[in-house]
């Protein structure tokens, strides 16, 4: 029933990008901007057909993930055992992929939108929503603070986990603050690349802990 509810949001998810997609075709140039250095300038397009068609087909790819990674886990790091989880964060992923995309789309269609304040939002939002969740993950190869101390012990990997996930909702939450006063995205790479370091090196010095206490 959950897998049955979550293809739904999916399906929800992809529809409204068609739909986006279809509406904004018109407006869009031949080449859509798609990508920005850390000062905000275009140093990447793409053809317009393809910038209308990538909404629908990265949330399409990230569901169809979510269906085919628990199918190849190894036994031992089995997705089933946190399968609920899982299909909430791979729709949160999904609305991630969506609402970047379709601010990518607006852009390109002269809507005057910033594109460093939506990704941030986004991304604030999504390690919030990601940090809530975190401490109810378990061992595997696709999601989490995969380092080689989390993968090879499950103590190692639930206090890792617990402790990343009030780091991670911390680093959101900073993220959003500054996507509201300064968008600048070399401060959302210094926030993010923050968040991800302290987790690894947390997640060695609970590796020594156990170890040491052997």
């Amino acid at each position: 029933m959950k897998w049955h509810r979550n293809l739904l949001v999916s399906a929800v998810f992809v529809v409204v990008a068609v739909i986006a997609g279809v509406w904004l075709y018109p407006r869009l140039p031949a080449e859509v901007p798609t990508h920005w250095d850390l000062h905000n300038h275009v140093n990447g397009v793409t053809p317009r057909f393809w910038a209308a068609a990538f909404p629908a087909l990265g949330v399409l790819i990230v569901a169809v993930l979510s269906v085919v990674l628990p199918a190849v886990s190894p036994r031992q790091f089995a997705i089933r055992r946190f399968e609920g989880v899982w299909g909430v964060l791979m729709l949160i992923m999904q609305g991630f992929v969506l609402v970047a995309s379709l601010g990518i789309l607006l852009a390109g269609a002269g809507y005057a939108v910033s594109m460093p304040t939506i990704v941030m939002l986004a991304a604030g939002v999504l390690y919030l929503l990601l940090g809530n969740y975190m401490g109810k993950l378990r061992r595997n190869f696709f999601i989490g603070i995969r380092t080689p101390w989390t993968l090879a012990s499950d103590a190692v990997w639930e206090r890792t986990h617990r402790f990343g996930g009030r780091l991670f909702m911390l680093g959101g939450l900073a993220v959003v603050l500054i996507a509201m006063v300064d968008p600048a995205p070399w401060l959302l790479l210094i926030v993010l690349a923050a968040v991800w370091l302290i987790a690894a090196g947390y997640s060695y010095y609970i590796h020594l802990q156990l170890e040491g206490s052997r």
